[in-house]
């Protein structure tokens, strides 16, 4: 009866040899043989090693905060696919009660994937646990995060540039006449809405002025957010605000409704992501548009890379945004 390795080696066109280096994890294989005598094992119905075993799928992690913001899904969909293009299979795991991130990589690490791509969550947060980013670190899995994130977590990141972002914007609001423009962001902890408060200061700065304090307001990600925070900035004047997410400049619109004020008449309003459907809202919705389709892409190549031993210094890959100017925004108001 003939051994697996000869069954192996006969099937795939190679030595006994190669095959048995592959099983045993030895170098020396290109990733190409490597790869036909993994598929072989499949084919054959035999059974791979248990340390080989996360790779009969070549699995890869999607860790995502949650789905209910627009912008998460598409980057699903644009991640998951070039993923699939690249002979993976994306596992998406979001946040829901009782299980958090932590848990996820904990299941994803017991899966054995070839990598994980975080799409914010606890790698944006910077009073947030990482300790399973360590795990992970430690495992020598491949991790590629998506957007701004904390730096000491060592790894290579893919980002759209929040502080070009906020200088579109300002820079609208500024040449439509606002002089009292404010800021809705993130948490004081989220990295991506710390850059944009940088550049925020920044552009006042750059114009010889300092934002008024009441002109800057933190809040939880969501509508609801936008609308609790919206009172703090029409409180003190603001005629144009700039925010971190589109639904959060959603609850800004209906705030100012709420308050009696026309959109943009009173006020005018600038979102970020350029969600699917923004440019359906009553009024549609100006915003800076994220590079969804690149920064994607370049996540994963950045990943697979990784994967196949590529040399990867951990940094950040910052791919500039696009102001799409819609209908809520306009002139100042006359005061």
């Amino acid at each position: 009866m003939k051994s697996k390795l000869s069954v192996v080696a006969k099937h795939v066109g190679v030595s006994e040899a190669t095959v048995s280096r592959v099983l045993n994890g030895r170098p020396g294989v290109g990733s190409a043989t490597r790869t036909a005598v993994l598929t072989a094992l499949d084919v054959l119905g035999y059974e791979r090693p248990s340390r080989l075993r996360g790779e009969r799928a070549r699995l890869i992690g999607l860790v995502l905060p949650e789905l209910q913001n627009p912008i998460f899904p598409a980057l699903a969909e644009v991640v998951g696919g070039a993923l699939a293009q690249g002979g993976f299979t994306p596992l998406l795991c979001t946040r829901t009660a009782g299980l958090g991130e932590a848990s996820h990589v904990g299941m994803l690490l017991d899966q054995q994937v070839s990598g994980v791509v975080f799409a914010g969550g606890h790698c944006a947060q910077a009073d947030a646990s990482h300790e399973h980013f360590a795990q992970l670190r430690e495992r020598g899995v491949p991790v590629v995060l998506l957007n701004a994130s904390v730096e000491e977590l060592g790894f290579p990141q893919v980002s759209t540039d929040d502080a070009v972002a906020v200088a579109q914007a300002f820079a609208h609001l500024a040449a439509l006449g606002h002089e009292r423009i404010g800021l809705l962001a993130g948490p004081e902890d989220h990295v991506p809405s710390r850059r944009k408060l940088a550049s925020f200061t920044e552009q006042y700065a750059l114009r010889g002025r300092e934002p008024h304090p009441g002109w800057v307001a933190h809040t939880m990600f969501g509508l609801e957010g936008g609308q609790a925070a919206a009172g703090r900035l029409l409180e003190h004047g603001v005629t144009g605000v700039i925010c971190a997410s589109d639904p959060l400049a959603l609850g800004v619109v209906r705030a100012a409704r709420r308050a009696g004020l026309d959109v943009p008449g009173d006020l005018s309003v600038i979102g970020f992501d350029d969600s699917l459907f923004i440019n359906c809202t009553r009024p549609p919705l100006t915003t800076v548009r994220q590079p969804i389709e690149a920064i994607g892409r370049a996540a994963v190549s950045l990943l697979v890379g990784r994967i196949d031993g590529a040399p990867t210094a951990p940094g950040e890959l910052l791919f500039e945004p696009e102001l799409v100017v819609r209908a809520s925004t306009g002139p100042a108001p006359r005061r």
